[in-house]
C-alpha cells in the first residue's frame, strides 16, 4: 500500500527575504506577497489576509520514503525548513489544505497550528479527518467564499493520469485534489493550481479566472510502475501553462523536498531558459518571497 505516510535557479527581480515572517519594508512595498515556504508550502498575502496553504512543517527526515514511489527509500522532507516553524505560523490568518496527503498537511502542522484558527479544506471527507484532529473552524470550499476581503474559488484537477486512475488502489490512494483562485480588489488574481495534471479543469480555471499570477507544483513525482507518466505537472506542463496564459507570472515550486519528485529547481531553471520564458517564470528558493 502506499501510505499512511502519503496520505496520513532562478530568482527574478523581487527581494529574497530568509526566515521569519514577511519583513515589515516589504510589506510596505507591496500588499500581495507569496512566500515559498518547503515544498508545496507556501504563504499567500493579500493586503492585510495571510493563507498558509499546504503546510509541511517537520524536521528533515522525520518520515519514511512514500512507498511504491520513485526513490522512496529517502526519508521526507529531503531538506529542512528554512526557518523557525514558529515563524511559519507567525501571522497566518487561515490555513488552506488541497488534500490531507502527508506531503501538504503533516503531522508536524497538526501539532503546530492553533485548532481555532480557520482552515478550508475540498470535501465534506477531508473536514471529517482535520475536525477529528482536534480542529474547530474547519470550513468546506464547495465553490466560493470570503474571507476578509478575499474572494476564494475553488477549481478541480486530478492527482495523476486516466492510466493512473484506472488502477483502483491507486485512484483511492491519490483522491481528490483542488485548486484555489484568489481574488481581491486592487490585486492580482493568484491561482494556487494544486497536485495536478495538466487536464481541463486547468485550462478552464485558466480561461474563466485569467489569473495573473499562478504558483505550479512542478516537481513532476511519479509512482512504481508509471515511470514518466508523472502525478503532478513537470516541465512541459510548465510551458503549457505559459503558452495558455502568456501574460501571467509562474511561481514553480513543489521541488527538491520530498522522495518522489523527479523534477529540480535545476533541471527546470535550464529549461525554462532553453525555452525562453526566464522573465516568466520565478523558482523560489525555501523561504524566498516574491512581491506583485
Amino acid at each position: 500500500m502506499l501510505i499512511k505516510t502519503f496520505a496520513g535557479a532562478l530568482v527574478a527581480a523581487s527581494a529574497v527575504f530568509a526566515g521569519g515572517a514577511f519583513a515589515e519594508s516589504g510589506a510596505q512595498e507591496s500588499t500581495q506577497q507569496i512566500q515559498h515556504i518547503r515544498n508545496a508550502t507556501i504563504k499567500v498575502t493579500y493586503g492585510e489576509t495571510t493563507f498558509l496553504i499546504d503546510p509541511m512543517l517537520a524536521d528533515q527526515g522525520a518520515y519514511p520514503g512514500f512507498e511504491n514511489t520513485y526513490r522512496s527509500e529517502l526519508h521526507n522532507p529531503l531538506v529542512g525548513l528554512p526557518m523557525a516553524v514558529e515563524d511559519v505560523v507567525e501571522g497566518t490568518d487561515a490555513v488552506i489544505v488541497t488534500h490531507t496527503h502527508l506531503d501538504h498537511w503533516d503531522d508536524a502542522a497538526q501539532k503546530q497550528l492553533p485548532k481555532d484558527i480557520p482552515l478550508f479544506v475540498q470535501n465534506a471527507a477531508d473536514a471529517e479527518i482535520i475536525r477529528s484532529q482536534g480542529f474547530k473552524d474547519v470550513r468546506i470550499l464547495d465553490d466560493v467564499a470570503e474571507f476578509r476581503g478575499v474572494t476564494l474559488h475553488k477549481t478541480g484537477g486530478q492527482h495523476g493520469s486516466d492510466a493512473i486512475y484506472a488502477v483502483p488502489e491507486l485512484a483511492k490512494l491519490l483522491g481528490e485534489v483542488m485548486g484555489v483562485v484568489f481574488e481581491s480588489k486592487g490585486q492580482k488574481t493568484t491561482y494556487v493550481v494544486g497536485d495536478t495534471v495538466w487536464r481541463d479543469e486547468v485550462v478552464r480555471a485558466l480561461e474563466r479566472y485569467r489569473p495573473e499570477v499562478i504558483v505550479l507544483n512542478t516537481g513532476a513525482a511519479e509512482v512504481s510502475g508509471f515511470e514518466g507518466d508523472p502525478i503532478i505537472m513537470g516541465k512541459e506542463d510548465t510551458l503549457l501553462i505559459h503558452r495558455a496564459a502568456p501574460d501571467a507570472t509562474i511561481v514553480a515550486v513543489h521541488m527538491d523536498a520530498v522522495n518522489h519528485m523527479t523534477l529540480s529547481r535545476k533541471e527546470l531553471a535550464e529549461f525554462v531558459h532553453n525555452e525562453g520564458i526566464d522573465e516568466q517564470v520565478l523558482i523560489p528558493a525555501d523561504g524566498e518571497i516574491h512581491s506583485f
